[in-house]
């Protein structure tokens, strides 16, 4: 007998229990009306994903078991429909129920779950058991893990469900197996870095090998704070063949036929390249961060470089050039070059565009402290005062209109503090915070070669060949004060993302100069970067939630 199953790639927000189960609903409308018997949304669907210490209030709980039992409610208009849902679940008795939830001990009635529903019952619900708490996990705070297998029978067919982490490791599935599964249901709140997806096949494949179990991988899809959840959910058959995948970044329903226990190929969708995949988190994480907190629109400093035009492209993809809006401050420094390529820039996205001369407020500054900066030179202070007239322009035009300003800083200036506290630093998201200088010109790049967002070409050729400089002093360019780019990036990915050592690090040919100059840089800068607005997460590590570093140590490591 041949079963339809419907995977729901959803686009949920945390706390909007209503709106979440209004998504729910909806897919299974789809599900019902096109055949399927069996729905799968994906971990914390109702709730959100990551709820973080909203998981500590009791009320947050309540909220989540409520929206359970309405969700069933209405699924009762779907008669026959399973559906998986994936939501936080506290044991409730009179000890419980409204008792504060500890913090800094292991919870011991609190999960992560996920409940089949079936014709407006809940008729069993299975309880998380390996809790992830590494990277930008960490739900061993808030959870306890349940080691019992929960498996139902559809046309004949067991099948078993696991969430998330579980499958990443050996127990779950061989439990699931052992209590009679044939086929492994897995609901997911994975969020994107680079190379997740080709991870996320090697894991599951091995737990085929283990089982023998073909496996339903149902994936989140949508941007929570920094973190960018990429749907691509998939279908893998028992040899660990893909045999149906969805669109990354895309929220969607997708469909998949069993017959028996064998999946029947269904649409795969085609890889992305890396470029592509950058850009899509960046646009998505730019969309529903702006939208899920209801901001009317964004402000950017454009200066006519390449960083302030990947985020002007990504804005306006993300949002319509409508919502935002583009703001040059031109100083005494600044190229006229930088100036006309702005300008174009704005043109070619049809963006409102102005120009602000900050002359005139870096005189008065300059007046207002020529006593007590007399007989001092000329330094880094001079430059840091036009960054932070900058940032005073952007966030009064913020605070006037009620767009949120979005910073341009990239990951490689935000390592070695490359850039300037309450200036270039002011804002509210800072959307390229984790993307290294060399990957900004490859994604701009692809920007200008793909026609997937409508016009190609957005980025004018001069910003992409010019010498990037911040223009706060005569003749700057960037490579004055740091190294070049391909080699700074090369060492902070070594020591930042890879954990690798100062030694490693000059054994793979980088010079002992240059890598204790950035990593001295690295650890200094910890200071600026607390203060620095949150961002987009692209690589498996951020400079955000997974890395967590003291601003006061006295630690340097050797070179050898």
């Amino acid at each position: 007998m041949k079963t339809r199953i419907a995977l729901a790639q959803l686009n949920v927000t945390v706390g909007d229990f209503a709106g979440n189960v209004a998504k729910i609903v909806d897919a299974a409308r789809r599900a019902h009306h096109d055949g399927a018997k069996l729905l799968i949304a994906p971990e914390l669907a109702l709730s959100g994903y990551p709820p973080e210490d909203l998981l500590l209030r009791p009320a947050f709980y309540r909220a989540s078991a409520g929206a359970l039992f309405e969700l069933a409610a209405q699924l009762k208009a779907f008669p026959g429909l399973r559906v998986i849902v994936g939501h936080p679940h506290r044991e409730h008795d009179e000890t419980h129920n409204n008792a504060p939830i500890p913090r800094g001990v292991p919870p011991v009635d609190t999960y992560n779950a996920a409940s089949l529903i079936v014709d407006g019952e809940i008729v069993g619900t299975y309880l998380k058991q390996d809790l992830p708490n590494a990277e930008v996990f960490d739900e061993k705070r808030y959870f306890a893990s349940d080691p019992k297998p929960f498996v139902f029978d559809l046309d004949g067919v067991r099948y078993g469900v696991v969430i998330c982490e579980d499958a990443w490791h050996a127990s779950a599935a061989q439990l699931a197996k052992a209590a009679g599964a044939q086929v492994l249901l897995i609901p997911n709140g994975s969020p994107f870095h680079l190379n997740k997806e080709s991870v996320r096949f090697d894991i599951l494949r091995a737990r085929i090998r283990e089982t023998g179990m073909p496996m339903v991988y149902v994936n989140l899809v949508g941007g929570q704070d920094e973190l960018i959840f990429d749907g691509g959910s998939f279908v893998l058959d028992a040899e660990g063949q893909i045999v149906a995948k969805m669109a990354q970044f895309e929220e969607d329903i997708g469909f998949v036929e069993f017959d028996g226990t064998t999946p029947v190929r269904a649409a795969i969708a085609s890889d992305q390249s890396q470029e592509a995949q950058v850009y899509r988190a960046l646009v998505v994480g730019v969309r529903d961060y702006i939208g899920k907190n209801g901001f009317p629109g964004v402000i950017i400093g454009l200066s006519g470089g390449v960083d302030s035009a990947l985020v002007l492209a990504v804005a306006c993809d993300a949002l319509g050039p409508e919502r935002v809006r583009a703001v040059m401050m031109p100083s005494r420094y600044t190229a006229d070059i930088s100036t006309t390529d702005a300008r174009e820039m704005a043109a070619r996205v049809g963006v409102k565009y102005d120009e602000i001369a900050i002359a005139p407020m870096f005189e008065a500054f300059r007046g207002a402290l020529a006593d007590e900066f007399k007989d001092r030179a000329e330094d880094a202070t001079e430059e840091n005062i036009q960054a932070r007239i900058r940032g005073t322009l952007l966030m009064a035009l913020s605070n006037k209109f009620g767009s949120l300003v979005l910073t341009t800083g990239n990951k490689s200036e935000m390592a070695v503090g490359y850039c300037t506290l309450y200036g270039d630093m002011a804002g509210g998201f800072a959307v390229i915070k984790d993307i290294a200088k060399t990957l900004v010109y490859k994604v701009c790049h692809y920007r200008n070669q793909t026609d997937a967002y409508g016009r190609r070409d957005v980025i004018p050729e001069r910003i992409l060949t010019r010498a990037p400089s911040a223009e706060l002093r005569e003749n700057q360019t960037d490579q004055d004060s740091l190294p070049p780019y391909e080699v700074l990036d090369a060492i902070m990915r070594m020591y930042m993302e890879e954990d690798r050592s100062l030694a490693e690090i000059v054994a793979a040919g980088y010079s002992p100069d240059d890598v204790k100059r950035v990593t001295r840089l690295i650890k200094i800068n910890e200071y600026k970067r607390r203060q620095a607005p949150i961002g987009i997460r692209v690589t498996h590590r951020a400079f955000g939630r997974d890395w967590r570093y003291p601003i006061t140590s006295r630690f340097t490591e050797p070179l050898a």
